[in-house]
């Protein structure tokens, strides 16, 4: 399984990239192949300040819908498009096809974040 070192994981199977201020998050492939076929993606907080913790969307698969957790405090910026009409992209390469890029609070706690061979441990890898 593909999980790679320059990002930062959550215990929730996101993937973080952290460029300064700026943030690019999605979902792990764990968490795609968990998932199964994914037919749907909605993130209706763009705009928002959103906390570390809360729900900033959701992702439909063929049999569950699961709660997008944000993994650090800031202001989402943009949502992924192209996933409005190819959803699948994430079971596709989910380290690709991001979900939202989002602008950091200034002193955002990133305590909880995981680097690879953390996270790897967390799903048994």
């Amino acid at each position: 399984m593909n999980i790679p070192t320059d990002l930062k994981y959550t215990k929730d199977h996101e993937w973080i990239k952290i460029d300064g201020n700026s943030v690019i998050i999605g979902i792990t492939e764990f968490a795609a192949k968990e998932l199964g076929d994914i037919v749907f993606v909605e993130v209706d907080t763009v705009g928002d300040e959103v906390a570390s913790g809360d729900v900033f969307g959701t992702i439909e698969a063929v049999k569950t819908v699961s709660d997008l957790f944000m993994p650090l405090t800031g202001t989402i910026d943009e949502f992924n498009d192209t996933l409005e009409d190819s959803p699948e992209a994430i079971n596709q390469d989910a380290y690709k096809a991001w979900i939202v890029k989002v602008t950091m609070q200034e002193g955002a706690d990133l305590s909880e974040l995981m680097d690879a061979k953390a996270y790897k441990e967390i799903i048994g890898q």
